[in-house]
């Protein structure tokens, strides 16, 4: 049975009651790191020889050479084969959305001329990327799209990618989108020690410049570790959904989409902000009626159990206040006119304007990143796009002219920080190649 929090935003103690009920999610993760650490330091030191002791260890899967964890392009060709006529055409069209998408987010390189002097910004590709899909509970092809399809945009030359694969066994939707997504070398192992492996690289597995895409706790702390050692994309947490509803939204469907997020896992967190009372009441109804329907009713229990939430406002406006301290990965607005409200959001990884748009459309073929700013950190990160697969180097060219200009500014500016030998570079430019 489903006992969702409900909290009202004019009682006294609102601000400090949701804060202690968002707060709950984070996850202490001090119990795993000395454990990470230690898998970290010994694939660094024993490359191969630890990826097979840890495929055996967690992943159940007896392999007596690393050389049998990687996936061949042939057997990604099967896969397609296998799956079947609609889920190929499922594939097909996310990707076609998602490379259009990733397109228009494509920068140029740029420049322009100043007193002499020419200033720009060069735009160059990562050259190698890993990429991380979870397995476990469930197998994610989306998330091997939204990944790669923006990586080969960006012009990243070579993808290896890396998942969980219990008993060596591996999930023909995975292999399926890897294909169509533009992935170069495909791994089937998973954990702490696959990110340790494409951070460090080994005999088999391939080093990178970064590393992209979620997974469980132990994938977490392994990539905030390795941050220095490898670029990541973000600390990715629990998924999360909050709903604007008014009194116009169909209770039904806004009950399909809190219970669409909760069902990701039991850490996920749906709420729920309405200024209309009997909407909150008939949408709980709707859970309460359909939970013991839905495939993954435990889950969704749990999740909406310990961190789900309903608030009741004032108004609209209200709402968004409090959605933008929230900071959410997914808003969205079940309202009246809600392109109307779209400039008072300032805080959301993706916004889903009117009741046509649920975020399940965005999760998996819209064609915009479901990989998103989770945990209050919309407040200042954004989505996963091509340009987190780019670098840019800053251009600066000077004519001798020029150079005479910038030196008798640089050099009252080094003289004042103190650093002489600043000056003196930049003095040698004022006076053709004489100090003062």
């Amino acid at each position: 049975m489903l006992k969702i929090k409900k909290i009202n935003s004019n009682d006294i103690s609102f601000s400090k009651n949701l804060q202690s009920h968002i707060s709950k999610r984070k996850v202490n993760t001090s119990d795993i790191k000395e454990k990470v650490r230690m898998i970290i330091s010994e694939v660094k030191s024993k490359r191969d020889t630890a990826l097979v002791k840890y495929s055996k260890e967690y992943d159940n899967y007896d392999v007596q050479s690393a050389n049998e964890l990687e996936i061949s392009k042939e057997e990604c060709l099967e896969a397609l084969k296998k799956i079947s006529k609609e889920e190929l055409e499922a594939l097909k069209f996310a990707r076609s959305r998602i490379q259009e998408f990733s397109e228009h987010q494509k920068t140029k390189p740029w420049n322009y001329t100043s007193k002499g002097i020419t200033l720009g910004e060069k735009i160059t590709a990562i050259d190698k990327v890993g990429l991380y899909v979870p397995g476990g509970s469930a197998a994610y092809p989306s998330s091997v799209l939204m990944n790669s399809i923006p990586a080969k945009v960006a012009g990243v030359k070579e993808i290896t990618m890396v998942f969980p694969s219990p008993k060596g066994k591996v999930n023909n939707m995975v292999l399926a989108a890897a294909y169509l997504g533009g992935v170069d070398r495909i791994f089937r192992i998973g954990g702490a020690h696959a990110v340790a492996a494409l951070a460090f690289g080994t005999d088999t597995i391939p080093k990178v410049n970064m590393i992209v895409g979620p997974g469980s706790q132990y994938v977490a702390e392994a990539k905030k570790e390795l941050y220095g050692e490898v670029g990541i994309d973000n600390f990715a947490g629990p998924s999360e959904i909050l709903v604007i509803a008014d009194s116009s939204a169909n209770e039904e469907w806004i009950a399909l989409d809190l219970f669409s997020q909760a069902e990701h896992d039991e850490l996920a967190q749906s709420i729920l902000i309405s200024p209309d009372e009997n909407l909150l009441k008939k949408v709980e109804k709707v859970m309460q009626d359909k939970l013991n329907n839905q495939e993954r009713k435990n889950i969704i229990e749990s999740s909406l159990n310990n961190f789900g939430l309903m608030i009741k406002v004032k108004d609209i406006e209200n709402a968004i206040e409090i959605s933008n301290d929230i900071a959410p990965e997914h808003l969205q607005l079940s309202i009246k006119n809600s392109n109307k409200y779209l400039d008072k959001i300032e805080n959301a990884g993706a916004i889903f304007l009117g009741e046509y748009t649920p975020e399940v459309f965005g999760d998996y073929c819209a064609g915009s990143n479901h990989v998103l700013p989770t945990v209050g950190t919309a407040k200042f990160s954004s989505p996963l796009g091509v340009y987190d697969f780019q670098k840019r180097s800053n251009i600066i060219q000077c004519s001798e002219e020029s150079a005479i200009l910038l030196a008798k500014h640089a050099t009252v500016l080094a003289n004042a920080e103190g650093l002489f030998s600043h000056k003196d570079s930049a003095s040698l430019r004022n006076n053709k190649g004489k100090l003062e």
